[in-house]
């Protein structure tokens, strides 16, 4: 019996891995504009809730560590680090604005806000974007397969998946090949990555 859940678990992987193909554009072209906003000075923040809060903090680990080059470290933060800020602007204003007032603060024009969200609706992450657009950061927004207002954000990177885990799964393929990316883009050159 578990291993046929095993089974199962790798068949709706397989399933929303091959779905994504149709996202390979949409993906190469944030990449770009990802690329382009850090190579012009700016600062990718990233955020979710749950699973997402850490996939955000994995990502900018990969940006500013490294990924797969030895290459020198590029501007990310995760807005879900900080538990000081967190508690604190959830204490005061409420858990909806957690990312909002961290991007009043820190956010500016050609910067990129990246959210991740399996449901797609979490309050906090929606505020984040509003904010973010008001402050002329770029959006990029990684969802569930629903996608629940097509106009949050700049960027809109629905994950097929049928359930949570495939969805966060997917969410983490697409972050690390954007990683991949912006990596090539920036430190082997446009030429070589075509």
């Amino acid at each position: 019996m578990l291993k046929e859940l095993f089974r199962q678990a790798l068949d709706d992987f397989q399933a929303a891995a091959t779905a994504s193909l149709t996202q390979i554009d949409l993906l190469v072209a944030t990449g770009r504009m990802m690329a382009q906003s850090l190579t012009d000075g700016g600062v990718i923040y990233i955020c979710g809730n749950g699973g997402s809060a850490a996939e955000s903090q994995h990502l900018a680990a990969e940006l500013v560590g490294r990924f797969l080059m030895k290459r020198p470290g590029l501007a990310a933060i995760a807005l879900t680090a900080d538990t000081s800020k967190l508690t604190a602007i959830g204490n005061d204003y409420g858990y909806e604005e957690v990312f909002a007032r961290q991007l009043e603060a820190l956010g500016r024009p050609g910067d990129v806000l990246w959210v991740l969200s399996t449901s797609g609706k979490s309050p906090n992450v929606l505020k984040a974007l509003q904010t973010a657009k008001s402050k002329g950061l770029k959006t990029v927004f990684m969802c569930g397969p629903k996608v629940m207002d097509p106009m949050a954000a700049d960027y809109i990177i629905p994950a097929p998946g049928a359930t949570t885990p495939r969805v966060q799964e997917m969410h983490l393929f697409y972050g690390h090949f954007l990683c991949q990316i912006v990596e090539r883009l920036i430190f082997a050159g446009p030429e070589k990555s075509m």
